[in-house]
């Protein structure tokens, strides 16, 4: 296991390491950056101090070095100018568009993003098992016909928009606004019981807009593989031998059926992340979504990338996750060791 461990915690290293490069050398792609399209429009009309800023910040970040000396600094193995150290030292950079730090800019937004869409992810999961294990194991009765087509209502009905249906019927029928993650008496303010309390109100409506689709695929997904296992001759011995038959179905096939999702955790989150951005806009979450277009179409290049890379962090921390609970789920599965 330690053995194990360690390898996949240098594979993490080295991945995380090709993404950065991928992440931030694809953002330069486009011609110009935030700064150099700013100091043309400000050349435009005339405005030579904040010409004066914008050409002290490309300097201060090395935005005139090459492309390859930007990413080492980026990075942080090469020291950068006034003091500029990278993501390894902690130093995410300057958000051009926003004025200030990126650590400001995304502070309370990160672990809201994280705390929304693990509400998603237990929604997910409580919902769909219980259908999907009810649904296989009476098949083609009055309930399964139910969940199969509610499922397929909820893989067809676009996210952004049921989040407008619900914004006009819950402020019309109970005269509740659902937009953002806590009342607007909040923003700003420190955070107090009522603060938590309006912010759990607010997760509902979210968590059902962004989770609704994911449950209606796990359910249908869920529903095929306990299908196929409760068909296969270990179940039906099982059974043969006096087993009890919710205890046979719980300790075989339940288990087996879990295998596939088990191993897309890592995979989940990020889609998760990327999926909403059109829910958080509809709904005005402060999430990292719309930060992430809004950065990405005015090539704020710091937030950009370091947004980017907390999604490949996610990404990579999962892909582990997921491989540990596959072999406690699955003792087919081994880490490592002999044969």
């Amino acid at each position: 296991m330690i053995r194990f461990l360690l390898r996949r915690f240098v594979t993490m290293l080295v991945t995380l390491l090709i993404i950065s490069a991928l992440v931030f050398f694809i953002i330069k792609l486009p011609p110009g950056d935030f700064l150099t399209n700013q100091i043309a429009e400000l050349r435009a009309q005339g405005e030579s101090a904040s010409i004066a800023k914008a050409e002290f910040l490309i300097q201060q970040y090395g935005l005139d070095k090459p492309a390859w000396q930007q990413y080492l600094v980026w990075i942080g193995v090469m020291p950068g100018p006034n003091g500029f150290s990278g993501l390894l030292q902690g130093d995410w950079g300057w958000s051009f568009e926003f004025d200030k730090p990126v650590v400001d800019v995304v502070g309370d937004a990160l672990w809201l993003t994280l705390l929304v869409n693990l509400a998603v992810v237990i929604f997910i999961h409580v919902v769909s098992i219980p259908i999907a294990i009810y649904s296989a194991t009476r098949q083609y009765s009055v309930g399964d016909y139910i969940a199969t087509f509610i499922g397929y209502i909820g893989l067809a009905t676009p996210s952004f928009l049921l989040a407008l249906i619900l914004l006009y019927y819950m402020n019309r029928w109970f005269g509740v606004s659902i937009g953002g993650l806590y009342d607007a008496q909040y923003a700003g303010e420190d955070w107090t019981w009522d603060k938590i309390k309006s912010l759990l109100s607010h997760l509902i409506v979210p968590t059902l807009v962004i989770g609704l689709a994911g449950t209606a695929a796990m359910i249908r997904r869920m529903r095929a593989n306990l299908l196929d296992e409760l068909g296969k001759q270990y179940y039906v011995t099982a059974k043969a031998k006096g087993l009890r038959p919710t205890r046979a179905l719980l300790k075989y096939p339940f288990r087996m059926s879990l295998n596939p999702f088990i191993a897309d955790i890592g995979n989940l989150l990020p889609h998760l992340i990327s999926g909403s951005v059109l829910v958080s806009l509809v709904l005005s979450l402060p999430t990292v979504g719309p930060i992430l277009l809004n950065a990405l179409k005015s090539q704020d290049q710091f937030l950009a990338g370091f947004i980017l890379m907390f999604v490949a962090v996610l990404t990579v921390i999962g892909m582990l996750v997921s491989d540990l609970l596959l072999a406690l789920l699955d003792p087919r599965i081994r880490l490592g060791g002999s044969r």
